[in-house]
């Protein structure tokens, strides 16, 4: 008794709430837009060709196997079928899809390479005739119906997917596409197999080929999860295509809520690619790189934010990270001192130099000249790309001024040293060295965050939360020095105060 309704608690009801339980932590609003999205898509266009079918015996379900209700002819627990099956593989995509960063991926939307092309026009090509193929074969009565029925019930809807996003699709890292289309394929054919062997349902005799693809899972039962899970793979793809636009390109979309709207989402859609700055793209990439090259744990971390946050935060951590190692790689103590006051004279030419009555496409071109002249290629992106016009530029200037401290320890000793004492010599000296390369870093974040996700937070909140930003800063850049200590006094790098180690040769 009841026997489909017991496959869905064996079976897909689990597979649902643990896949749930481990993307709890990352799921957000958008997450749930698009899955609700396809759920509602995919029931509403599966109802009227699954009522075909079932009239038509081409499915059919013992009356002990179900519950009873229906509705066109069509048992609840197919029903339900439609919204788990859809809700299980937007999981999978969005857990394999969480780390790509699919603002990379816009690059190939303007100017494709040629083999992308044409697998695309192939792809057009083999759906079309798919598309009337299963046609003809679902006229008749015969062996070929059932699959007919599913190519030109599914078809169409790949063949546009493919159209509007199937560049974008083959431009993104094969886990996050062909995983989350096979794994749940593979299972739901597992289940299929066994709700067969049970008699739970039935395909009609004279409606298919005979042929199993294992077991009693006939080829028609197989294809039928395949294209299914390629159409809700591909729908998702299709949204986050046109969510990277938005979130990608400040010039078409200057202002981004936490959510981005319908209406955002049809212009994405609309915006021709001409128009994408794809010099952006490239310096995304550039800061990417720099981040898995640089600092592998924040590399995995920024994954954990979404949208435009996690674009800003990338490209503040590049700024760092480029600063840090201009003034790190320094062959002198000039050099470091040369290398600080260009970087303070970039922020200047943001922040202090601001006229309001320039016109902000010329201030940016004097400010991009500045950066070809007095930095290397390298460092152009990361300048050039850095959200100025959401960061607070005291913690910026700050940042330099712990960079500069943090070169005395290079230099200490030495005959390009004047400096006679190490740079930390108090209590004092610590606060401030851990204010200005930690502190400073919370409060930058801290300062993205807000603008990005909590705009009408009162003036209040905001200090307060940027004074917690900057006393975890300190307090993480203390357990670091602390962890470190024995490892940096062999490098000649002495991070505590030289009052405490004095009082400790008088005890």
């Amino acid at each position: 008794m009841y026997d489909y309704a017991f496959v869905h608690l064996k079976f897909t009801v689990p597979a649902a709430v643990l896949l749930t339980a481990i993307a709890y932590p990352i799921l957000n609003r958008i997450h749930l837009i698009q899955t609700g999205f396809l759920v509602v898509v995919a029931f509403t266009a599966a109802l009227p060709w699954d009522a075909y079918l079932i009239k038509h015996k081409v499915w059919s379900y013992p009356p002990e196997a179900i519950v009873g209700p229906r509705l066109l002819g069509i048992p609840f627990e197919e029903l339900f079928f439609f919204v788990i099956q859809t809700y299980i593989t937007a999981l999978v995509y969005i857990l394999f899809n969480k780390p790509v960063l699919h603002a990379l991926h816009l690059n190939n939307q303007q100017n494709p390479p040629a083999w992308m092309r044409v697998v695309k026009v192939t792809g057009q090509v083999v759906l079309v005739a798919l598309s009337v193929w299963g046609w003809n074969a679902a006229q008749v009565h015969q062996e070929t119906s059932y699959l007919g029925l599913i190519l030109v019930w599914a078809c169409p809807f790949l063949l546009a997917i493919w159209t509007l996003a199937g560049r974008f699709i083959l431009s993104l890292p094969w886990y996050a596409t062909v995983l989350p289309m096979f794994l749940p394929t593979f299972y739901l054919w597992a289940v299929d197999e066994f709700a067969l062997h049970r008699g739970t349902w039935s395909i009609g005799s004279g409606t298919k080929l005979d042929f199993c693809l294992f077991g009693k899972l006939d080829i028609e039962e197989a294809t039928f999860f395949l294209v299914t899970n390629m159409l809700i793979v591909g729908g998702m793809a299709a949204f986050d295509q046109y969510l990277a636009v938005i979130y990608a390109f400040p010039t078409l979309f200057p202002k981004v809520n936490r959510y981005p709207t319908t209406h955002m989402l049809l212009q994405s859609r609309l915006i021709n690619t001409s128009r994408y700055d794809l010099e952006r793209i490239e310096g995304l990439r550039e800061a990417v790189e720099r981040l898995r090259l640089k600092s592998r744990s924040f590399y995995l971390a920024n994954s954990l934010f979404s949208g435009r946050l996690r674009i800003d935060l990338i490209l503040l951590y590049s700024f760092c990270r480029l600063a840090d190692d201009l003034v790190d790689d320094a062959k002198s103590r000039r050099e470091v001192l040369s290398w600080t006051a260009k970087l303070n004279h970039f922020l200047d030419l943001h922040y202090k130099d601001a006229d309001a009555t320039e016109d902000p496409k010329k201030k940016a071109e004097r400010i991009d000249a500045y950066i070809k002249t007095a930095f290397p290629p390298c460092a152009y992106q990361a300048l050039h790309l850095l959200p100025t016009h959401i960061l607070p530029p005291k913690p910026l200037y700050d940042l330099i001024k712990g960079f500069e401290m943090d070169s005395q320890f290079t230099f200490h000793g030495t005959s390009d040293s004047t400096d006679l004492q190490y740079p930390i010599a108090d209590d004092k000296d610590l606060e401030n060295y851990a204010i200005y390369v930690a502190g400073t870093v919370g409060e930058l974040c801290i300062a993205l965050i807000i603008y990005h996700c909590l705009p009408d937070m009162s003036d209040t909140q905001k200090r307060e939360l940027e004074t917690a930003a900057c006393r975890m800063g300190i307090a993480l850049q203390y357990v670091n020095i602390a962890r470190d200590i024995v490892v940096d006094a062999r490098i000649g790098r002495v991070y505590l105060p030289t009052t405490w180690l004095k009082t400790r040769r008088k005890g």
